[in-house]
């Protein structure tokens, strides 16, 4: 079977600004495909041109193998970063009107059980709360039962444990073999939730893959951190590379247990180590840099 979305040289220009420009790859079906990158990268223009919202300058968007058509919006499914509700419906009205815009639409005892929204149906959309409205968000989205789902910073503005439930439930909508579209700035929501990755900056997907090969490809080694005075020994002395940032020693190597014996072979004093693995953050920052763009 074909990848259930791809995307062929898609470019999207306002005037004189590129935005997106010539994005290229295809998603397979059943996983979570994350596309990353710094404010002003492209993404999100990229999502709504893809989505169907905004019209691209050039290149080809298929969906099933083939050009979209109409009824691509009748087949996918959208929760948007910002969504207004009425305050005087309920959440169940409020599902019941989604419904209503569909022809074979999901039950509302499948969607409560699916997104955890029994226990406030019968409540006001002003009466919920911030995690609450955005598993009602996820709800709506899954109402015309879609087989490819976008979400746009899903937990954005949830504090740890809603946002830790809310990717709980995202993972089990994967499970049952939706292909789901994720933009997020939470590099841990990405490497929890995304099988797959993309990273745009300046309009361009500039580096792709899983999660654990991006962080092979690009942040190789373990670094240990001490404070400058733990280290007795000259810095030329020492047998790996090292940089001082803020009074503090970091030291990178290879293997974590060499490196250790290598330090307390200098005697040098262990109390107030740290130790950093590589992740998904750091692949970001070295790809698109430190600094803040807004």
């Amino acid at each position: 079977m074909p990848p259930i979305l791809e995307v062929n040289n898609l470019v999207k220009r306002y005037r004189t600004v590129t935005a997106v420009d010539g994005i290229s790859f295809a998603i397979p079906r059943g996983i979570c495909f994350g596309l990353l990158g710094p404010n002003g990268a492209g993404k999100t223009t990229a999502l709504e041109v893809i989505e169907g919202i905004i019209p691209p300058t050039e290149g080809e968007i298929l969906f099933n193998g083939t050009p979209k058509t109409e009824a691509f919006q009748q087949e996918i499914g959208i929760q948007f970063q910002h969504t207004s509700l009425l305050n005087f419906m309920t959440v169940r009205e409020t599902l019941l009107i989604f419904q209503r815009l569909y022809q074979a639409p999901e039950s509302i005892e499948r969607l409560a059980e699916i997104c955890n929204l029994g226990e406030i149906l019968d409540k006001m959309n002003d009466r919920i709360s911030g995690g609450q409205a955005q598993r009602l968000m996820l709800a709506l989205a899954l109402v015309n039962r879609p087989k490819l789902l976008f979400l746009d910073e899903p937990s954005a503005g949830l504090d740890p444990q809603a946002r830790r439930y809310l990717w709980d439930i995202i993972r089990g909508i994967k499970n049952e073999g939706r292909t789901i579209v994720l933009t997020t700035h939470f590099m841990d929501e990405a490497e929890y939730l995304c099988d797959e990755i993309a990273i745009m900056d300046h309009g361009r997907v500039i580096s792709r893959g899983a999660p654990a090969e991006l962080v092979n490809r690009y942040c190789a080694g373990v670094t240990i951190s001490l404070p400058r005075a733990s280290v007795r020994t000259p810095l030329a002395e020492l047998p790996f590379s090292h940089r001082e940032v803020n009074g503090r020693l970091e030291i990178t190597t290879d293997r974590v247990d060499a490196g250790l014996a290598q330090l307390l072979a200098l005697k040098v004093d262990l109390a107030e180590m740290t130790v950093h693995s590589p992740n998904l953050e750091d692949v970001f920052l070295h790809l698109t840099g430190r600094k803040l763009r807004e």
